[in-house]
Order: C-alpha cells, then structure tokens, then sequence
C-alpha cells in the first residue's frame, strides 16, 4: 500500500532495494541501527520510507509486538525535515498497525503530540500510545 505524500513523495512498505537508503537516512540523524537489524525490520515488513524519485528522504522503522507495532526510529533528511515527511511516515504506520508505539526524549514530544499520541513520560523520556 503506497500513498501520495506531501510534495509529491511517495511513502510505501520499503523493499530490499532501499536498504541503503534507510541506513543513510537514519545515520544522517545521528540514530543507532545497524546494517542487520535493518535489513531484517525490512524483510518483516516494518519499514516505510519517503520516496522522492527514487530517493529515500524519510524512514520509520517498526517492530511488530502481539498487537500494533512499535516504532524504533523516525528520521528524515535534514533539508526536507519541515515537509511533513515524518508526519506522512508516522501516518502510513499507524494505518497499517494498530497501536503504534513509541518512545522518545522530550524534545519531539510535541511532534507524537500533534499526530494524536497519548504521552506518559517515563523516567527521562516518553512512551506514547496512538490507538
């Protein structure tokens, strides 16, 4: 299931193909996952990216739980952070699993907020529940 994004970006289930991609993506952001753990989330179905003419711009990775799934990072390349890729990526997720999960420190809480997430915060950081 692939959907318009804003600017034209296309966010869909990522393939085999974008592997690269998402690891750029996600080292640009200064986040841990590596090679393998990538390329599993992607053979299991649990990553979405931002297509822009065959260039990654944004991903979310996943983890399946019993219900729903968890988010393990959102990242999108700098120069296209206010685009609403990352909006356009938590939403693709969230029709696709529910509940979605996430945890994050406080300076993106307003981010969950705004996409509908109910926050708790836990210790130094969040956990918010989208249902």
């Amino acid at each position: 299931m692939a959907a318009t994004g804003p600017r034209g970006v296309v966010v869909r289930r990522a393939s085999a193909r974008d592997h690269l991609g998402v690891v750029r993506v996600l080292d640009g952001a200064n986040l841990e996952l590596s090679n393998e753990t990538a390329e599993r989330r992607i053979d299991a179905g649990t990553v979405v990216v931002a297509d822009d003419d065959n260039r990654i711009v944004g991903a979310l990775v996943a983890t399946r739980r019993e219900e729903g799934a968890h988010v393990e990072a959102v990242a999108v390349r700098r120069r296209r952070r206010a685009d609403g890729i990352g909006t356009a990526l938590v939403e693709h997720a969230a029709a696709e699993w529910t509940p979605l999960t996430a945890d994050f420190d406080p300076g993106v809480k307003p981010f969950y907020d705004a996409l509908g997430f109910d926050c708790e915060q836990r210790g130094e950081r969040y956990r918010g529940v989208l249902h």
